[in-house]
């Protein structure tokens, strides 16, 4: 008697909890597809919107124009520091970049 009470028992609560398990398993998986292509978005532009700044940081180094802050920075040279404190070759490597304006970052030494 007990024997098939405890049988139904147990049927009845794993079918209601497979029930109720699988609807809320297929809307987390939806959620969170729908979180990571917002984070995706959000990486990039938060990106895009660094490296336009860094960009403009290194222009205001003495004979840095926009070509040339951008052909350092996609160089390498990501901050106003990592360009004084390069080697002369280093810079000299760049395209766009050239012996006067290495003469004049030195000076800032």
């Amino acid at each position: 008697m007990i024997s098939k009470f405890l049988s139904k028992l147990k049927s009845i609560l794993f079918k209601s909890a497979v029930t109720s398990e699988t609807p809320l398993k297929k809307e987390k998986k939806g959620a969170k597809s729908a979180k990571t292509k917002t984070k995706t978005k959000t990486k990039t532009k938060t990106k895009a919107v660094n490296s336009k700044k860094n960009i403009e940081t290194l222009t205001t180094l003495p004979g840095v124009g926009a070509k040339s802050a951008k052909a350092l920075y996609e160089a390498g040279f990501k901050t106003t520091k990592a360009v004084i404190a390069a080697d002369e070759k280093d810079l000299l490597a760049v395209s766009g970049v050239g012996i006067n304006l290495v003469k004049k970052l030195k000076k800032l030494k």
